[in-house]
């Protein structure tokens, strides 16, 4: 017996899915995990992969970091790594890149699932591509090499800053 002869076809967007309606994830983790709902496995971890790298060398102190975000920012492919970046840009590195991290390890367990599904030729359901088109919507901006960093870049959020999220306690009902 296969494992297709207990169960359908496999959502590898529900982890994504789940992630981005859980009251307990933070909002940017929440609005990243939806950005990348129907985004091809290997596409997507690749692309928040290079993304989290070029992040973490900015913040090293690399200069390789900045022309790698500015090359991909000014990319005329499609727009879901500007999607990812602009929506952690200006919360702060920490953030920034724990939430890269976060979602980075997402997309690592969802594209083993694929690949075991593609190797067992066991059936899979991925939402359909939010990208229309392989080219970006609208203007692309030119970005240069050495760009300068802002505040966010050195922001520390303080001893309270937790890179965990944590379940909330509620109250059970009556």
């Amino acid at each position: 017996m296969k494992l297709q002869d207990f169960t359908g076809p496999i959502d590898l967007d529900l982890t994504l899915r789940d992630a981005s309606l859980n009251p307990d994830v933070r909002p940017t983790r929440r609005a990243i995990a939806a950005a990348s709902i129907g985004i091809e496995p290997e596409d997507a971890y690749y692309s928040v992969r290079e993304l989290r790298e070029a992040c973490e060398w900015i913040h090293e102190g690399d200069s390789a970091g900045k022309a790698k975000l500015a090359q991909m920012l000014g990319n005329r492919c499609d727009d879901y790594q500007r999607c990812i970046y602009y929506n952690l840009a200006g919360r702060g590195v920490c953030v920034l890149i724990d939430d890269l991290l976060w979602l980075e390890a997402l997309l690592l367990g969802r594209g083993r699932v694929a690949g075991y599904l593609h190797r067992t030729k066991a059936p899979k359901r991925i939402a359909p591509a939010p990208y229309v088109a392989a080219e970006p919507d609208g203007p692309v901006g030119r970005f240069e090499a050495e760009f300068a960093i802002g505040a966010s870049w050195s922001h520390d959020p303080g001893p309270d800053y937790d890179p965990i999220d944590r379940p909330a306690k509620r109250d059970r009902p009556a």
